[in-house]
């Protein structure tokens, strides 16, 4: 007598949400702790924002996926 087993198939469009959804998180977490740092140390200058710091971070996050593209490749 053979067990027939269920097989799952996994989906991979929720995966992917999920992945977008948790580096925006992490994303967000990071861009804030790293302002607040910034902050607290007097290390920003006088006119510069909290945007200013997500544009920096942004930048350097498109940077990387852009390298890891083109490692890949």
């Amino acid at each position: 007598m053979a067990k027939e087993m269920l097989v799952f198939e996994r989906d991979t469009r929720s995966e992917s949400i999920g992945e977008k959804i948790g580096f925006a998180c992490a994303y967000i977490l990071f861009t804030t702790i790293l302002f607040f740092i910034l902050l607290l140390l007097k290390k920003l200058p006088a006119s510069w924002t909290y945007l200013h710091v997500a544009a920096i971070t942004a930048g350097i996050a498109i940077l990387a996926f852009i390298v890891r593209k083109t490692v890949q490749a």
